[in-house]
């Protein structure tokens, strides 16, 4: 639709309701376009600061040039989170007690930095849809009845722990 939307010629002799939205809806998808493509362009250059800064995030499921790049500028340098509970409260992907009566919850955090949560909310989403053993955990999970939301937290939880373990060590130099 967007190369047919592209190549639109707009009549000069049709009504100016037609030719108007002819001539919008080309120039649309020319901007479309050249976002597409500027996109692209940053996404090479997220991918090849990555590669060599600490190309061993990459290595991680669902990880990729953006999600990555996003991780690293949120963690900085080694030594900014004091442990992996630190840093999953910067990322907002900590457990907090919601509990009443006899039914023990926790919630998400909704505090944090909320760039580096989404980075962890891609990862999870990207792991339910493609990796088996997550898949396979949020099935079991669920049988214990636990909701989809809150296996979400839980595995935002246990992104957090391994993104902290992997940045905090050197990354081997080939």
């Amino acid at each position: 639709m967007l190369i047919i939307a592209c190549r639109l010629r707009p009549s000069a002799t049709a009504d100016i309701e037609v030719f108007t939205c002819s001539t919008v809806l080309r120039d649309l998808a020319r901007r479309v376009r050249f976002l597409e493509a500027e996109a692209r362009s940053y996404e090479k250059a997220f991918l090849a600061i990555v590669r060599v800064w600490r190309p061993d995030l990459l290595d991680l499921t669902g990880v990729g040039a953006i999600v990555a790049a996003t991780v690293l500028t949120s963690w900085s340098h080694p030594g900014r989170c004091r442990n992996d509970s630190a840093f999953a409260m910067l990322a907002g992907a900590a457990p907090i007690p919601a509990s009443s009566g006899k039914t023990i919850r926790h919630r998400l955090n909704r505090a944090g930095n909320r760039q580096l949560n989404r980075a962890l909310h891609t990862i999870v989403q990207t792991r339910l849809k493609k990796d088996e053993a997550t898949q396979a955990y949020a099935e079991r999970r669920r049988t214990e009845g636990k909701t989809d939301r809150e296996i979400k937290r839980c595995l935002k939880r246990y992104v957090a722990r391994q993104l902290y373990r992997v940045l905090e060590t050197t990354p081997s130099t080939p």
